[in-house]
């Protein structure tokens, strides 16, 4: 997975080695890519950040997986 070689700064940009590319990551973007370098799952990270958030699960879920479709369309994920 080449999420798993995406190295990611303190100011949130991203940057992916293999291909020389460079990203703007917000807060919580950074926070579910962090998620998934940890091995946690999408329903994993939808509780968390849920929780931590204070927000309906629902509503998480369907940012969750728009982001999700992001990361595969880009080739970040399967």
């Amino acid at each position: 997975m080449l999420l798993d070689e995406l190295v990611i700064d303190e100011n949130g940009v991203a940057f992916m080695p293999s291909l020389g590319i460079s990203f703007q990551l917000n807060e919580i973007a950074k926070e579910i890519i962090e998620l998934l370098k940890e091995g946690k799952t999408k329903e994993e990270i939808v509780k968390i950040l849920a929780d931590k958030y204070g927000q309906d699960w629902k509503k998480v879920y369907i940012d969750i997986e728009d982001f999700f479709i992001k990361l595969k369309v880009y080739g970040l994920i399967k």
